[in-house]
This record gives structure tokens, C-alpha cells and sequence, in this order.
């Protein structure tokens, strides 16, 4: 009978590069809607951001145009 260990398993983040190239805009795009106030919510690891990929993919729904 083996074990099977509950593991946590940590959450993909995405640094601004990777974040910008998966949204297909420029990393200045991403730090500039990002001191607006109006890019994803990042994660801040002391001094650095990083991003989930379903917190991307929320504020790409959000862009949407109406229909």
C-alpha cells in the first residue's frame, strides 16, 4: 500500500517579460498600466512583481469591447 502525499504545489508567477509577451503587449505597456493602476494585480516578492496567469487572463477579459 504506498502513500500518497497531500503537495502543495506552488502558484505559476510570471515575471514582466513573460507577463507582457502572454498578454502580447510591451514591457514598457505592462509598467506603464501597472503604475496607473490599470493592469492585473501583481504579486510583489520583495521588490519584484510577478503575475498569475488567471489574473491575466481576467484583466484580458476585462478589455474586452462591448459587442
Amino acid at each position: 500500500m504506498s502513500e500518497t502525499k497531500n503537495e502543495i504545489q506552488p502558484p505559476q508567477l510570471l515575471n514582466a517579460n513573460e507577463a507582457a509577451a502572454w498578454c502580447r503587449i510591451t514591457v514598457g505597456t505592462l509598467n506603464h498600466l501597472r503604475i496607473h493602476g490599470r493592469f492585473a494585480p501583481a504579486v510583489r516578492v520583495g521588490k519584484r512583481c510577478f503575475w498569475m496567469p488567471q489574473d491575466l487572463l481576467a484583466w484580458l477579459e476585462s478589455q474586452k469591447e462591448p459587442a
